[in-house]
């Protein structure tokens, strides 16, 4: 593919010009077409490592997503819900593609995976410790409004980060983000509306929703303290510090709860980082299981 004009329009390029690239099919190679190259005064290994903690976010909550469906409340939440995993997996793809394009794999593959594409080996062959995802979309899904807030809480922070880094000297996350925006937006949006849908609903789908407020809240204790990756990145213009968001995030959060006619728990106190330095609940690896088990069994398959 001949080299494109921008990222933005390099990405689009590769799925048909319409604008559609997030829906995990249409494209071998993620990043065909686009310019890598780091630009002066941000650091790749840093880069890299960031990469992987919004793209591994990205793909343990699609994961989660996953297994509503054939369980989902209605035919049309199932599709809804597929849908929004399958954006997530877009998002995970392009920027774990990115991480693989700053060298972060950082070591050489066994025999058997040196041809998998670098998104497909940071997603299928990385142990739990390796991760740098969130608690918070790693945790269970628990029951349907579980679900919904928990959701509601990670696309509302996840939005407030990408609309940031629009402007993020690295020009391919900034059109990674400019895409994501629009997706991230209908994500919180859809679970805005569930949550007010149950939690003014019946008595009981107010107390299931309540329940589910109180065990997300928890999650939410180390996802605003950058780590010195985000703090060094952020310096250099390349990323967005997690604390800049918080006042925004809970602002949207209380606005829904309220509406909601739920109860807002008291804001978690902040705690160092543990799950984007590879600390993780047993949680992560019963998933990782389940989404990497058929590629470690046939590395080498295509289909």
């Amino acid at each position: 593919m001949a080299h494109e004009e921008t990222v933005y329009e390099a990405l689009d390029h590769a799925h048909g010009g319409e604008g559609q690239w997030a829906f995990g099919t249409g494209f071998d190679e993620p990043l065909a077409g686009v310019d890598t190259t780091v630009p002066e005064g941000i650091d790749p290994t840093d880069l890299g490592v960031y990469c992987l903690m919004l793209g591994d976010d990205a793909l343990v909550l699609a994961q989660r997503l996953t297994e509503w469906v054939t369980a989902a409340p209605e035919l049309e939440e199932e599709v809804a819900i597929a849908n929004v995993a399958l954006d997530l997996l877009g998002q995970a793809r392009l920027l774990l593609a990115r991480a693989g394009s700053v060298g972060v794999l950082g070591r050489s593959r066994e025999p058997a995976t040196d041809s998998i594409p670098d998104e497909d080996a940071l997603a299928y062959f990385r142990d739990p410790d390796e991760f740098r995802c969130t608690a918070l979309v790693a945790a269970p899904n628990g029951d349907f409004a579980r679900t919904m807030v928990r959701l509601l809480v990670a696309s509302s922070f996840r939005l407030a980060v990408f609309t940031r880094l629009r402007e993020s000297r690295d020009p391919v996350l900034a059109a990674i983000a400019a895409k994501g925006v629009h997706e991230l937006t209908y994500h919180r949006d859809h679970a805005a509306r569930w949550l007010v849908r149950l939690g003014d609903g019946t008595e009981e789908s107010s107390r299931r929703a309540q329940d589910g407020v109180e065990v997300v809240w928890p999650l939410l204790t180390d996802l605003f303290v950058p780590t010195d990756v985000e703090q060094r990145l952020t310096a250099a213009g390349a990323a967005v510090a997690p604390s800049a968001v918080r006042d925004e995030v809970r602002d949207v959060l209380a606005e829904v709860i309220g509406r909601a006619a739920l109860r807002l728990p008291e804001w978690p106190a902040d705690t160092p980082p543990r799950g984007r330095v590879g600390e993780h609940d047993p949680e992560l690896a019963e998933l990782l299981g389940t989404l990497q088990g058929l590629a470690r069994e046939h590395p080498a398959a295509t289909w």
